[in-house]
């Protein structure tokens, strides 16, 4: 979807339209998560457009004088890609390339890029192709707007209209191919699971970009690719732990996102049976994101999809020396801080019902407490798996 070429780049405006009970604060926040996709996917952005609507426009996504706008913004800027922070539908996307001239590009089509960029393994680039296929299938007509110009008459519309019956059959094809390397894929990883023994198996799950893979690499001393971007893991990470002479299997699945589109979800459940058959999840929270809150609850909604309940728990809120120099006043007496961390700690505790640890996997802060929380989590899981055995590891 993007430009390989190096020297080719995207000039980007993101446009967002604040609906219902929405706030402004709100929808700035969202289209500073949909800014870091755009910077992940490589591109710069120039501008962002709101507009507050009951819905969306069925034509345009956005108003009429709203929609002008954006086009003289785009004339004065040289913008050459619009991406838009909700899925649209192909009459839209139609509607507002023949309208601004340029490409378009919803949220959808803009973590399908960002997942095609950083799928390396045959079942990630396998698992990709499938989520575009079933994106582009519906909206193969809008790809064809050049024979719509062919305007009734014998023999006028046979053309276009067999070249979207191809496009369609070939998609079609295409999807049901890949449906199929994708279950012979997962045979083979069904077998290399089958191979893993009686290990006790914990999942690091969580929102993109809150350090699960730091946290991975600290756990299993690996050097698994973090970086501060956006889906920087695609492909399960599974790695062997060994903490007090305690072993288990810790794997690194992709990070969860808000609206993360249903095609991805769908297409990686065989790469996400790794947490479904997890004994333990490690759900970590960028505890100094504004709104960490509701990437507990996307994250939290994505494991009920993916029908991953009554698994322990074990909360782990990173990025607490962030926390504190967001939050904190630098002038504040030590004392006064200190009260209100545990202030913090304490209803997070109260709030989630479940074993809660506090830590910087940057800084390495707090990092012994985590390891000691999570050997008891294993070790308990042990004793409920072989209730009868005295030495199981």
């Amino acid at each position: 979807m993007f430009e390989t070429n190096p020297e080719y780049e995207e000039r980007v405006i993101l446009v967002a339209v604040i609906q219902d009970k929405e706030t402004v604060s709100r929808v700035d926040e969202y289209l500073d998560e949909l800014q870091f996709l755009v910077e992940t996917a490589g591109a710069k952005t120039f501008k962002r457009f709101t507009q507050r609507l009951d819905h969306p426009d069925t034509k345009t996504f956005v108003g009429r004088g709203k929609l002008d706008e954006i086009k003289s913004y785009i004339e004065f800027a040289e913008i050459n890609l619009v991406v838009f922070d909700d899925e649209l539908t192909p009459t839209q996307i139609r509607n507002l390339e023949e309208e601004l001239k340029c490409k378009i590009l919803d949220r959808t089509a803009l973590i399908l890029d960002i997942f095609a960029q950083r799928a390396k393994t045959a079942q990630a680039k396998a698992q990709v192709d499938l989520a575009q296929m079933q994106y582009l299938l519906p909206r193969l007509k809008g790809l064809w707007t050049h024979l719509e110009r062919q305007k009734g008459g014998i023999g006028m519309r046979g053309p276009g209209e067999k070249e979207i019956e191809t496009d369609r059959r070939v998609a079609k094809d295409r999807i049901a191919l890949l449906k199929k390397e994708l279950e012979i894929l997962d045979k083979q990883d069904q077998t290399r699971r089958k191979n893993r023994g009686e290990l006790i198996r914990v999942a690091l799950v969580g929102y993109t970009n809150v350090g699960k893979s730091t946290i991975m690499n600290l756990l299993s001393k690996s050097e698994v690719l973090a970086e501060n971007k956006l889906f920087a893991t695609l492909d399960t990470t599974v790695r062997k732990v060994v903490i007090d002479n305690v072993p288990f299997l810790l794997s690194d699945t992709v990070g969860f996102i808000r609206k993360l589109p249903h095609h991805l979800v769908e297409s990686f459940k065989s790469t996400l049976v790794e947490t479904k058959e997890s004994d333990i999840i490690l759900h970590v929270v960028d505890a100094s994101h504004v709104q960490f809150q509701e990437q507990i609850a996307v994250v939290q909604q994505t494991l009920i999809e993916l029908s991953v309940v009554n698994v322990p728990v074990l909360m782990v809120f990173n990025k607490m020396d962030s926390y504190r120099h967001l939050h904190f006043d630098p002038y504040l007496p030590q004392s006064v801080k200190d009260n209100l961390e545990e202030e913090f700690k304490k209803s997070m505790r109260n709030q989630f019902q479940c074993p809660c640890v506090f830590i910087s996997a940057t800084e390495k802060e707090a990092l012994d407490e985590f390891r000691n929380t999570l050997v008891l989590l294993v070790q308990d899981g042990y004793h409920k798996r072989y209730p009868y055995k005295t030495h199981f590891y």
